[in-house]
């Protein structure tokens, strides 16, 4: 649905945007599933749109948005939808946002005067996987065998990484993805350690099944690196962390360190990451997630200038990966749209839209903050 008649224009519950493809099927039957089992109303009237939340406004201009909404990240959130009704600060309900991705940098800032809630469970398996998926590339070399399969040459082929005892993966941000990463690692014979952090915090919940160092140590012993952590803007927090992995953190590495960045790219800015691997400190590279994406994904599908340092070096890498001149392996954000994950997704949605108005639209059960 792009633009609705005035006449026609309803009045909804909530309204699901930037829902592309299998995933707003998938919102459409759990809706449908909590509505007959009674966790949301009886006549719940909602939308679930292609647009992101800009866009339909854009086309709808003065359409009245719901008390909650649930986007993703290229959706940006109107102060007149925070305010909207508020004669003075308290004497509405604060407005709700359920953001159906596991990152929340995006709204983050809006905890103070909004309730937030993300998805903090449903694709830790499938971005696990796609990191596993990273690895293995790397360490096999993939675009260098695959080259050499032109000629079908067996004699020139450089060696590649194999994975066992011995070798040391670093998980960077061991939440629920962070863990689950960690556990398909040590079942591929990968020596594993963490960092977080949020160490004082959870070591106690992994005695036993992480061992945690110090982002220093972890960055000399390491022979391959995985960040998941998620992104922190906000400079005045303890877990802010854009720019984490810098040129000069990373120098202290192992020469042909393998890198994986499967949650935001501002924690690892692209620059810092090809001057590396030009260098040779970086021998292998697997990226899911770019920096200032919206600017980066416009350059991409446009070929427009972009005089951004970190989305200039993305496109070099991008373009190095395609021709398997490089040891780098690229796709957009794909970690989270696994089959099972894409169900899960709708459903974990769902569940915190049932929160809301079993709270009476006062609460989501669980929000931001969350530490």
């Amino acid at each position: 649905m792009d633009k609705e008649p005035d006449a026609k224009r309803k009045k909804y519950d909530i309204m699901h945007f930037e829902a592309l493809g299998p995933e707003a099927q998938h919102l459409e039957r759990e809706t449908a599933q909590s509505v007959k089992a009674g966790a949301l109303p009886k006549n719940h009237k909602y939308l679930i749109t292609h647009l992101s939340l800009n866009e339909y406004i854009n086309v709808n201009p003065g359409a009245e948005l719901p008390g909650i909404i649930s986007i993703k990240t290229h959706s940006k959130i109107p102060g007149g939808f925070i305010w909207a009704g508020k004669q003075k600060p308290g004497s509405l309900k604060r407005k709700s946002i359920i953001t159906r991705s596991a990152g929340y940098d995006h709204v983050e800032h809006l905890a103070g005067v909004a309730n937030v809630a993300s998805l903090r469970d449903y694709c830790a398996e499938a971005v696990a996987q796609t990191a596993m998926k990273f690895i293995y590339a790397c360490a096999g070399r993939l675009n260098h065998y695959a080259a050499n399969t032109q000629n079908f040459d067996r004699m020139g082929s450089d060696a590649f990484m194999e994975l066992g005892p011995g070798r040391v993966v670093t998980v960077f941000g061991v939440g629920n993805i962070g863990r689950r990463i960690c556990g398909i690692a040590r079942a591929n014979g990968l020596e594993v350690q963490g960092v977080d952090l949020r160490q004082g915090e959870i070591a106690k919940e992994l005695v036993g099944q992480v061992k945690f160092v110090s982002k220093e140590e972890a960055v000399r012993s390491s022979d391959i690196i995985v960040n998941a952590m998620n992104l922190t803007r906000d400079k005045s927090s303890r877990f802010y962390n854009a720019g984490y992995f810098s040129e000069e953190l990373l120098s202290q590495a192992k020469d042909g360190l393998i890198f994986i960045n499967v949650t935001r790219g501002e924690i690892a800015p692209e620059s810092a990451l090809l001057g590396l691997y030009r260098s040779g400190k970086i021998g292998g590279l697997g990226l899911d997630v770019f920096s200032n994406e919206e600017e980066f994904s416009r350059a991409m599908r446009g070929g427009a200038f972009s005089p951004d340092k970190d989305v200039i070096a993305a496109r070099e890498l991008v373009e190095m990966s395609l021709a398997r001149t490089g040891n780098i392996y690229v796709q957009p954000h794909q970690g989270f749209n696994s089959d099972i994950a894409a169900r899960a997704k709708a459903r974990e949605a769902i569940r915190h839209a049932e929160a809301h108005f079993r709270n009476k639209g006062k609460r989501f059960d669980e929000q931001l903050p969350y530490y």
